[in-house]
């Protein structure tokens, strides 16, 4: 989908970048979500002290609430994945969020962004498996009984590939769909008034998808840290 003004595009024009811009807007402002989450993070840490700023009171609740969520579905053993866990929902949600802001591009509006995302997740659940259950591992994917092995395992197989095309695939799909209302409301009824209640609802989507992400990389996680049956 093509954005008639987009900022960071235009900046890259100024000092010669356009033409990479232009055709990778979405790692632009994967870079710039990158920037603000850590300028984000310096801000809310820097004064970091036995009485919690207003900052570090903010990111105390929202890292403790996330990392007790996680506790709640996979156990104790779940704390030790809570970093990864943790930075793809922030990540996901403020790429999410930033798209609201005219001028600004969604990064998981893009199919590159999202497969990036799933490319993480899918993988290090089966590095979590090994991890867990060595080489037993593989008994997840052969079935309860050897005769059934030629019938389950290429089930699991293409079941743990449809894992990355879930979550890709449903994640840029609900942030273009929104893009392309809120853009086909700006040019129907202007630039101010129509598009506020799908901005508002935006707000909310972003949210949810970036919640629904998280939810199932997390059950992902807990599904390889379990004894197969």
């Amino acid at each position: 989908m093509e954005h008639p003004i987009l900022f960071l595009v235009q900046l890259f024009d100024l000092i010669g970048l356009g033409h990479f811009a232009h055709h990778y807007a979405h790692v632009v402002y994967s870079w710039f979500v990158m920037l603000v989450l850590v300028g984000i993070a310096y801000l809310g840490t820097r004064r970091i002290g036995p009485v919690p700023g207003k900052g570090q009171h903010v990111l105390e609740l929202l890292i403790s609430g996330m990392e007790e969520f996680i506790v709640d579905i996979t156990g104790e053993e779940g704390r030790r994945f809570f970093p990864i866990l943790a930075t793809v929902f922030i990540y996901i949600f403020v790429c999410n969020l930033i798209g609201l802001v005219p001028g600004f591009y969604p990064p998981t509006a893009n199919l590159n962004t999202t497969l990036s995302c799933a490319l993480v997740v899918v993988p290090m659940t089966h590095v979590i498996g090994v991890m867990y259950h060595g080489p037993k591992y593989i008994k997840h994917f052969l079935g309860p009984v050897w005769w059934m092995i030629p019938i389950v395992l290429p089930i699991e197989l293409i079941g743990h590939t449809a894992r990355i095309l879930s979550l890709s695939i449903r994640l840029f799909g609900n942030m273009m769909g929104h893009e392309l209302v809120l853009a086909i409301l700006f040019m129907l009824a202007g630039a101010f008034f129509a598009p506020l209640p799908i901005m508002a609802l935006g707000i909310f989507v972003s949210l949810v998808q970036a919640f629904v992400f998280f939810l199932l990389s997390t059950m992902y996680f807990a599904g390889a840290m379990e004894e197969a049956h």
